[in-house]
């Protein structure tokens, strides 16, 4: 649905899944730990697998969820069909509600600051399509499904029309034309079936494995924290009114600071997320413009199973306007594929 995000797998998330290969007869799943938009899981999926899904970002577990739903999971039975659920968000009358008084230049009014995250006509646009998403849910109009599809459709008519140069840690002077144009919910094309799927939002030291599982991980690799970075998708995807401050109106997030994002702890924080992983295989992705070196992490992983390192190519770094990527190189990334003993010992026999 074209949300640009930070460290996007897009690029080479079909050379990852042909480093895993076919399910094969195991009945293991995918799991992909730090999902975010979910291009790796959904080229697992094209391959067969299963999938669990984690992230500690809500808005991130349904991105990459309802790029999985399959038409059949979401046939919109008690609201006539995908497409006029979707009309039916698009023709309700704007509300002035917590996205408005926050992030429009409203918010000058209530906290002192203009935040031209949005315009008024559109902040209003996405609090009417969220309380009525909220009230579909609540009034047992929605599968949990069709719930998170629609949730997911609201971010990205979001983002299209975000007043940012790609993230929200802070928002542009001056208004772009597509910050302009009216905010409108637009229908996906839906998975062609359906994948046994499992999803949950936590702590990715707490996602449940299996020895006949792959793992896979993406770890934030510098010093950014996506849960500031966007911060009003996580608003609109949990719909709370946090209390909110500075300039940018940031909601709180020091909870889900990301100890990967530190450099005097990433290395340890590597070492312990694989250490502790029951999955029998674990591909950890990393890039050359990382807080660890490659040489390290290949030596701390070597500790916990058999290291084999692929070298997935250069691609664009993270751009978010004309003069960053005027004067940005590209990235180096790399798969660190780890066969834990028990698995190694399977393959064996």
């Amino acid at each position: 649905m074209g949300l640009r995000y930070i460290g996007s797998k897009a690029r080479v998330a079909a050379s990852i899944v042909d480093t895993v290969g076919a399910p094969g007869e195991s009945r293991g799943v995918f799991v992909d730990a730090f999902c975010g938009t979910g291009s790796v899981a959904a080229a697992a999926a094209a391959a067969g697998w299963g999938i669990r899904l984690n992230d500690s970002l809500r808005s991130a577990a349904v991105t990459a969820t309802a790029a999985l739903i399959a038409s059949e999971q979401a046939p919109f039975d008690r609201l006539g069909g995908y497409a006029t659920a979707v009309a039916a968000l698009n023709a309700q009358p704007g509300i002035t509600g917590f996205i408005t008084r926050e992030y429009s230049p409203m918010s000058q009014e209530v906290a002192g600051v203009e935040r031209r995250y949005f315009t008024v006509e559109n902040a209003r646009r996405i609090d009417a399509a969220r309380a009525q998403i909220r009230t579909w849910h609540d009034e047992g109009e929605l599968t949990e499904f069709e719930h998170t599809l629609l949730l997911a459709d609201l971010l990205a008519a979001t983002n299209k029309v975000a007043n940012t140069a790609g993230t929200y840690g802070c928002f542009l002077r001056h208004w772009t034309s597509t910050a302009e144009r009216p905010m409108r919910v637009s229908t996906r094309k839906l998975a062609a079936r359906a994948v046994d799927l499992q999803v949950t939002i936590g702590d990715v030291f707490d996602v449940p494995y299996r020895t006949q599982d792959v793992a896979y991980f993406d770890p934030p690799y510098t010093k950014r924290q996506y849960a500031a970075y966007y911060h009003i998708l996580e608003t609109v995807a949990a719909g709370d009114e946090p209390q909110v401050s500075g300039v940018t109106g940031l909601r709180p997030w020091k909870h889900l600071a990301s100890e990967f994002s530190y450099r005097s702890r990433a290395l340890e924080a590597l070492d312990r997320l694989v250490g502790q992983c029951g999955a029998g295989r674990v591909l950890l992705s990393y890039s050359n413009q990382g807080h660890v070196a490659r040489e390290d992490l290949e030596a701390v992983l070597a500790a916990h199973g058999q290291v084999v390192v692929h070298q997935l190519g250069a691609i664009g770094r993270y751009r978010p306007n004309r003069a960053a990527a005027a004067h940005s190189s590209d990235v180096d990334e790399f798969l660190f594929d780890v066969l834990k003993p028990a698995a190694a010992a399977q393959a064996a026999a």
